[in-house]
């Protein structure tokens, strides 16, 4: 079985590339199928599982990273999953594959372990990502994209991100992107209390960013998101004043700073509509966030004089602050998931006997029927039973020694030394 991870991610990819191969999360089990049907293509029949395609596939996207995990006896898996992500996403695959990197058998399982425990992400030790994972894992498995391997893949990866996280401090001196955010504002503002603060969306990283902007007390905090319940049930928590979507249009012109997270295909602001907003602001600066992939703010905004506008990347600069006081866990860290994945290579080496030894049950047990047909005959016939039980145990043996006996009389020279030091271990008895 091959184990394989085929993706791109902030360290091989740009925010405008990486945007175009993200996955919207409601569509993530459509592309699970979809990537199983591709990788299955021409697959032989005897490769195919009993849940369908031959594959197990696993996609995760966030907007670091999207990255395939596949489990597949498909020779030529590597690029069959990286045109797959080019096909779906109708994307040139010249364009494509100089971004990909490709992590066949133990590097497939070392990646996994290291970007659940936060080892591979742009904020060192970031919590979020596990997460991330985790609801990743759960809509492969709820399309069918989970076998025997990736499932046990992953619960695997999933204990050793706890036992990273509990036995290390990867992630004590991190400094997320909700405090990176921060910091690029005070470099405009060097005191929040008269700014206007605006957030779209109401995911996980927009309540951790209005976390770190409401603790600088901020004049107000609004929350923008396509349905107004869940904007104001995060309002809520801080005190802020929910709007829809829709009124950006008629709203934008009255906030210094907008963070912007949401899980939108396409921009949601853009350059017109912040043209007219600087306009009416009379050029008084703003600044933009996009934590988003794909981007919620066209690129071209940040052409502007008067507006300072930052993407996932930019932010990059600051999340790596503190890297001298996290070596020493990184390396804990590592030396843990070493271990580990040796341990889980020792599980697939283990199943990939499992065919031979079922075969080897299954001959034996024709065999054994074989014999005790024949002893219920003789039995039937009135012989006697110590002569059937006799016959049973020689013919018994004389099967079972038979196709060793066999190969060891076909085979010369070094490979008859081989096998003739290799059969005294094979029947050794138990006394």
């Amino acid at each position: 079985m091959q184990l394989l991870a085929v993706g791109l991610n902030h360290t091989t990819a740009p925010v405008a590339l990486r945007e175009k191969v993200a996955f919207a999360p409601d569509r993530l089990g459509h592309a699970v199928v979809a990537a199983r049907q591709f990788l299955g293509r021409n697959e032989p029949a005897d490769t195919v599982y009993a849940t369908g395609y031959g594959s197990e596939t696993a996609i995760l996207s966030t907007c670091n990273r999207t990255e395939l995990y596949i489990a597949s006896r498909i020779p030529d898996t590597v690029d069959r999953a990286a045109q797959f992500l080019a096909d779906y996403h109708q994307l040139p695959f010249s364009e494509l594959r100089p971004h990909l990197y490709t992590l066949p058998q133990d590097g497939a399982v070392r990646h996994a372990f290291r970007v659940a425990s936060g080892l591979d992400s742009m904020v060192l030790g970031e919590p979020q990502i596990l997460g991330q994972l985790k609801d990743a894992v759960r809509q492969s498995d709820q399309a069918g994209g989970l076998g025997t391997y990736l499932h046990q893949l992953f619960q695997r990866t999933f204990s050793v991100a706890k036992e990273v996280r509990s036995t290390t401090d990867i992630g004590a001196h991190s400094v997320s992107m909700a405090a990176a955010a921060v910091r690029l504002a005070q470099r405009i503002y060097d005191d929040f209390a008269e700014q206007h603060v605006l957030f779209i969306g109401a995911g996980e990283m927009i309540e951790l960013c209005a976390t770190h902007f409401a603790a600088q007390k901020p004049k107000s905090v609004t929350i923008a998101n396509r349905t107004l319940e869940r904007g104001s049930a995060l309002a809520h928590q801080f005190n802020a004043h929910a709007i829809r979507l829709a009124e950006l249009p008629d709203q934008l012109a009255q906030f210094d700073i907008v963070v912007s997270c949401t899980a939108s295909t396409l921009p949601i602001i853009g350059l017109g509509l912040v043209e007219r907003a600087i306009k009416t602001r009379k050029h008084k600066p703003m600044f933009m966030v996009d934590l988003a992939v794909p981007r919620d703010i066209e690129p071209e905004v940040a052409r502007l004089n008067d507006v300072f506008l930052y993407t996932v990347d930019d932010l990059g600069n600051f999340v790596q602050t503190g890297m001298e006081n996290r070596q020493s866990a990184v390396a804990q860290a590592e030396a843990i998931i070493e271990t580990r994945v040796q341990s889980f290579m020792h599980w697939v080496d283990g199943r990939a006997v499992v065919p031979v030894i079922q075969e080897l049950h299954e001959n034996g047990e024709i065999l054994r029927q074989n014999e005790l047909d024949r002893a219920r005959r003789m039995l039937a016939r009135g012989d006697d039973i110590d002569a059937v039980l006799e016959a049973l145990s020689k013919g018994l043996t004389a099967k079972f020694l038979h196709g060793s006996q066999e190969v060891l009389h076909r085979t010369q020279g070094d490979e008859r030394a081989q096998i003739a030091a290799l059969l005294p271990q094979l029947f050794r008895s138990k006394r």
